[in-house]
């Protein structure tokens, strides 16, 4: 078993009929001891829909973790909602109004008894805000610690991490000068082809 689910679920361990996907590799350890808080759990809510909540639910039978799925309007006959031990409406088809209500996510959650939080990837898994919001209301959040959202969400502030830390990095600029002359210099300095990131978008660093 991965190391990190290994901190989280001591209790189990693998077997030959046992396969754990890629689920272990949303786990952090870490989140969990810092907030000093349980790391095994008799009831997670999934805060997403479709595949990846899916094998989510899938790997959490094996371990003998209760689901509580969330689904909108749109998605009230999907596989997720099916397999799920429990499942609550979150809001209406458009994703600001269900998945990414971070309150309502939350009361769920709190409604349900359940005890921590997997958000998946996308809507709220990079939501420094929700993992904050799910310590104060004192729920696991499945995930890195918030601080480690934050600074990994700008890719400036990431590749800076980076470097420091003397990891390699794809070449390019990232500083704090704008201007079209000097973004010009640096263009040039480091060569054709390039690619122009948003520092706060999406997708790789």
């Amino acid at each position: 078993m991965n190391s990190c689910c290994n901190h989280l679920f001591p209790r189990f361990s693998t077997g030959p009929n046992v396969r754990f996907h890629k689920f272990s590799r949303f786990f952090s350890a870490p989140s969990f001891i810092q907030l000093g808080l349980p790391r095994s759990f008799k009831k997670i809510l999934i805060a997403n829909r479709g595949e990846i909540a899916c094998r989510i639910i899938r790997t959490s039978k094996k371990l003998g973790i209760k689901t509580v799925a969330i689904y909108s309007d749109a998605d009230l006959n999907s596989l997720h909602v099916r397999m799920a031990d429990e499942a609550y409406r979150i809001g209406e088809p458009e994703a600001l109004s269900s998945y990414l209500r971070a309150d309502r996510v939350i009361e769920i959650a709190k409604r349900s008894g359940a005890e921590a939080i997997h958000p998946g990837y996308g809507f709220l898994s990079e939501n420094a805000q929700f993992a904050d919001m799910c310590a104060e209301a004192g729920i696991n959040f499945i995930g890195p610690p918030a601080s480690a959202i934050r600074s990994m969400g700008s890719k400036s502030a990431a590749k800076s991490i980076m470097e420091k830390a003397g990891v390699s990095v794809v070449p390019g600029y990232h500083g704090e000068n704008q201007s079209e002359s000097y973004l010009q210099e640096e263009a040039n300095r480091i060569g054709y082809p390039l690619m122009i990131k948003a520092v706060a978008g999406g997708g790789g660093k």
